[in-house]
C-alpha cells in the first residue's frame, strides 16, 4: 500500500488478502498489501482476463446506476461496496443528479476506513461496516437512517458480492429480508461470477482464491436469477455483464468469455 499507513484499522491482518483489496488491485487502486497484490499476481496468472473482467462490473455500476436516476431514484445503497475508487457509485449519480444519498455498507475494515476518508467533506453520503447479513443492523444505522426514505425508491446494489456468500447462509433468504424493507420502484443491480460461462481455467482460479479472507461460491444462470425473486428483470435480463445496455467498445472486450464471466442484472421490485 503506498503512503502512509497511521490510518489503517489496528485489526487489519496485512497478511491475509482481502476480496476487497484484490479487486481494488485489479482496478489499478493503491489501497492494497503485498499479500492481495500477490495473490491477485496468481489469479492473473491463471485467468489474464480477469482484470478486464472487474473493469467490465465497474462499468455494469455506471450503467445500472444511470439508469435508476433516469428511472427517478435519488437514494442508493451500496451493500459490498468495497473500497472506493475513482468513478465510484456518488460520483456517478451526484454528477448527474447533485441531491442523491448514497451509503456503503462494507465489512472490510480497510474499505471502509478509506471510504470515510474519501467521504467526510460529502454531506449526501454515509458509510457502514457491517456484514451483509445483519440487515436490520444496516439499516436501522444512523447512517442510513440519515440518508434514505424507505417510503422512496431505493437503489439497492449488490455487485461482486454474493458469490462469497455460501447457500448455507441463505443468501436468497437475505435478499429477500433486504427487498420486504424497499418501497415499490425500487431497484436491485446485482452482478456475480458465472460458474456455467465457459471460461478457461475458472475452476483453478477459484482454488487459488481460496486463500482469501472469503471462499468464492461460483453459480450458474439458475442459481444467480434466484436472487431476483420478488424483483421484475428489466430487458435484457440477467445476461454476461458486457451484454447488459453496453453504451460504446469499453463496455465490453474481444474475449466472450470475459465477456459473460460475471452475470449482470436489473430488478424492479413491482
Amino acid at each position: 500500500m503506498t503512503g502512509s499507513l497511521s490510518w489503517v484499522p489496528p485489526e487489519v491482518d496485512p497478511s491475509v488478502p482481502s476480496p476487497a483489496r484484490v479487486y481494488d488491485y485489479w482496478l489499478g487502486g493503491g489501497h492494497n498489501f503485498s499479500a492481495d497484490r500477490e495473490l491477485a499476481e496468481k489469479i492473473l496468472a491463471i485467468m489474464p482476463g480477469i482484470r478486464d473482467a472487474t473493469r467490465l462490473n465497474r462499468a455494469f455500476l455506471r450503467r445500472a446506476a444511470l439508469f435508476m436516476v433516469e428511472s427517478g431514484v435519488r437514494q442508493f445503497l451500496d451493500v459490498g461496496s468495497g473500497i472506493p475508487t475513482v468513478g465510484n457509485l456518488h460520483e456517478i449519480v451526484q454528477a448527474v443528479q447533485p441531491d442523491c444519498r448514497v451509503v456503503y455498507v462494507d465489512k472490510d475494515p480497510v474499505a471502509v476506513a478509506h471510504a470515510r476518508l474519501l467521504l467526510e467533506d460529502n454531506p449526501r453520503t454515509g458509510v457502514v461496516q457491517a456484514d451483509l447479513r445483519d440487515v436490520e443492523g444496516i439499516l436501522g444505522s444512523p447512517e442510513v437512517r440519515e440518508q434514505i426514505d424507505f417510503d422512496q425508491p431505493v437503489g439497492l446494489m449488490m455487485l461482486l458480492l454474493l458469490h462469497f456468500v455460501p447457500d448455507s447462509w441463505d443468501p436468497v433468504g437475505i435478499l429477500a429480508r433486504y427487498r420486504d424493507r424497499l418501497a415499490p420502484g425500487s431497484f436491485l443491480a446485482l452482478s456475480h461470477v458465472a460458474g456455467d460461462s465457459g471460461a478457461s481455467r475458472l475452476n483453478e482460479a477459484v482454488e487459488v482464491y481460496k486463500s482469501s479472507q472469503n471462499l468464492p461460491y461460483v453459480r450458474d444462470h439458475d442459481g444467480v436469477i434466484r436472487f431476483f425473486e420478488g424483483f421484475e428483470l428489466v430487458e435484457p435480463g440477467l445476461v454476461g455483464c458486457a451484454l447488459w445496455r453496453p453504451e460504446g467498445a469499453g463496455d465490453v472486450t474481444d474475449n466472450p468469455e470475459i465477456n459473460a464471466l460475471p452475470y449482470a442484472g436489473v430488478g424492479r421490485k413491482p
